[in-house]
């Protein structure tokens, strides 16, 4: 069973410093990063652990990054994908637990939870999220998650990509194609730096929100994916 490790990246070549090699020491799989048209020396960082790195010539996202590792995924063969944020959030050495769960369950994804992370405004606009979609899931925006060959190929197709970010609109494609998704709770650090890139400022959290709120509405009464 051949899993691959997908680690979306724009700029952090100091957090993949202190990632990679705690990664390399730890799991015994494949590796692989997606430089998300960084500027700083992502790729460098990356090539002299001796991993397989790639670089987009356009930003994409977060999630676009990550896509692009499943989809790379796929065309190789992989029986699942875990990713990982570049950050310093998730833990080498939790990777396993999303491995446990998987292989003790019948789930198709596995996301690792940690929702202690989240500030009071985050966990009310989850709560808001959660009424309109129906979705049973506690960390709706956690990044670590273990996805398996079906998910994969759900993830890889073309109305994946029209997708800006990897919550909400992915754990609904995901349901709606009959897939089933568990969680398992895992330990996580705060970033490095301090930042989320999702809610930088109030005008992306705000456009966040109203994405985001159109796209649940979009997706009611729509029945599983045959």
């Amino acid at each position: 069973m051949k899993t691959l490790i997908v680690i979306p990246a724009f700029n952090e070549a100091d957090n993949l410093m202190e990632l990679l090699p705690e990664l390399i020491k730890t799991v015994d799989c494949d590796v692989i990063v997606v430089n998300d048209s960084s500027t700083d020396k992502t790729t460098e960082v990356v090539k002299g652990f001796g991993l397989k790195c790639l670089t987009l010539p356009l930003q994409l996202g977060a999630w676009g990054a990550t896509q692009t590792g499943i989809r790379y995924a796929l065309k190789n063969h992989y029986d699942h994908v875990i990713t990982m944020d570049a950050d310093g959030q998730h833990l080498p050495n939790e990777v396993q637990a999303l491995m446990n769960l998987y292989q003790q369950s019948n789930a198709n994804v596995v996301i690792g939870t940690f929702p202690s992370r989240l500030s009071q405004l985050k966990k009310l606009a989850w709560r808001f999220f959660k009424l309109l979609t129906h979705i049973k899931i506690e960390d709706l925006t956690s990044g670590f998650r273990l996805y398996d060959k079906q998910a994969i190929q759900v993830l890889s197709c073309r109305q994946a990509s029209l997708l800006d970010y990897q919550d909400v609109g992915v754990l609904l494609l995901l349901l709606s194609s009959g897939l089933t998704i568990q969680e398992v709770p895992v330990k996580m650090l705060n970033r490095n730096d301090g930042k989320s890139r999702v809610f930088s400022s109030w005008m992306v959290v705000l456009k966040y929100m109203v994405q985001t709120t159109t796209l649940c509405i979009a997706n009611m009464g729509k029945r599983p994916i045959k």
